[in-house]
């Protein structure tokens, strides 16, 4: 059997981040062959069939689309061919264990047959086809593959049906109750013809547009977020960062106020580690972290990703400093691997550069507490006898108040502002 790159939701060269076989390897149906890196979104391409790899034409490295030639694969219980007698799949007779459960693939099909019965997701379920993603979506969202309706070639599961039947059971669950860690259901949206009112243009939207967009709407129904705003004077600040830029530069680092930020939330969790934590799945207990690991917003072409800083706490600013630039130039190129976004035990988002006043950050669940950052501004402020120019910075701080209380927040956003207002706090 040839072994092709299936449908890959239209990415074209894609990299392979890793090969997961070997020559002479024996495998399993739904077995990884490779993993492929498309924007942020990490794929593995599952084996067709169970059986022995004879022949590996990819490595690692390597740029593919959809249709291009992986190896090929003997069948369990079929026999040998040898190399020099290979023909074009199109002028192959089936063999003989194949007849009667598919034909044999054309070759570079985008979605090849598999030539054995597909292995089960659960117990109670002794027909599901789905690769190992898929599976790993449905643990993650508590779905049983054996209540997902197909959509993909030989009634294979896609991703996009396991969202669908969430989907699905979020919009019917009208009358439901909320529990710890889950929002009760609302009425679907209206589908209107907008081509009524005018000239329209149907964009599809990109994978990565698709995703923040469910992720954003599961956390927006299931976390009862409250958002609190201060401004912090960050003058003093400003006057140090301003004094490094010399040593900055010949450390070969932009120190920008991103690291002092960095560092000011992660000695915040460390104050006030109710900041720090995970409601678990059973609704009964806190995950309480013990280490930390701070998400960076960063705005990309494709859209919106959150590359995961670690260790913030034991690392220096212009540490920090080249951390936060390399991972922010990956986001923009796609180049972000899976694990630099996993993580994270909290978020700063950003729009400094953009402007603004304030905004409400959504908290990135699991996470609990996310820090919204907009632009510093010079305003009068009274010291007592007059009023001075001060260098102001509005933030905004979204917190879920399942794991959070008011006092808990006010103490945290009290204690970060005191940091960025006087960085000499850091060292105490």
């Amino acid at each position: 059997m040839d072994l092709v790159v299936p449908d890959i939701g239209g990415a074209d060269s894609v990299d392979v981040i890793e090969v997961c076989v070997k020559v002479g390897a024996e495998i399993k149906e739904g077995d990884s062959l490779i993993v492929l890196e498309s924007d942020k979104a990490s794929m593995e391409v599952p084996a067709p069939a169970s059986g022995k790899v004879i022949e590996l034409v990819i490595k690692e490295g390597d740029k593919v689309s959809m249709g291009t030639a992986i190896g090929r694969l003997q069948v369990a219980g079929s026999a040998s061919v040898p190399a020099e007698t290979k023909t074009s799949a199109e002028t192959k007779a089936p063999a003989p264990q194949q007849a009667s459960s598919a034909p044999t693939p054309a070759k570079n099909s985008s979605a090849p047959t598999p030539a054995v019965e597909p292995s089960a997701s659960t117990k109670s379920n002794a027909s599901v086809y789905a690769g190992p993603a898929v599976r790993k979506l449905a643990r993650q969202l508590g779905v049983d593959l054996a209540e997902v309706k197909a959509s993909g070639p030989r009634s294979r599961i896609t991703k996009d049906d396991v969202r669908n039947l969430v989907k699905s059971v979020m919009e019917n669950r009208g009358k439901g109750v909320a529990t710890a860690t889950s929002g009760s259901g609302i009425p679907a949206m209206p589908t209107i013809d907008f081509s009524q009112f005018g000239q329209i243009e149907m964009v599809k939207m990109s994978k990565i547009k698709k995703v923040t967009a469910f992720n954003m709407t599961r956390n927006w129904l299931n976390i009862p977020a409250v958002t609190q705003f201060d401004d912090v004077d960050i003058t003093e600040m400003e006057n140090f960062r301003k004094a490094m830029k010399e040593e900055a530069d010949k450390a070969g680092v932009k120190l920008t106020p991103v690291p002092f930020l960095l560092k000011a939330c992660a000695a915040a969790l460390k104050a006030e580690p109710s900041f720090n934590v995970s409601l678990h799945a059973d609704g009964e207990q806190i995950v309480q972290k013990k280490y930390i690991h701070i998400g960076m917003a960063v705005d990309t072409p494709n859209g919106l990703v959150v590359p995961v800083i670690r260790d913030v706490d034991k690392k220096g600013l212009f540490e920090l400093a080249a951390e936060a630039t390399a991972l922010a130039k990956k986001a923009r190129e796609g180049k972000l691997l899976p694990k630099e976004m996993q993580g994270g035990c909290f978020t700063i988002s950003s729009l400094g550069a953009i402007g603004g006043t304030g905004f409400t950050p959504i908290v990135n669940a699991p996470e609990v507490g996310i820090l919204g950052v907009s632009r510093a501004d010079t305003k009068p402020v009274w010291d007592g006898k007059a009023f001075v120019p001060r260098l102001m910075l509005p933030l905004c701080l979204s917190y879920d108040h399942r794991a959070i209380n008011g006092g808990d927040a006010g103490r945290f956003l009290t204690y970060l502002g005191s940091l960025l207002a006087d960085v000499r706090r850091l060292l105490l």
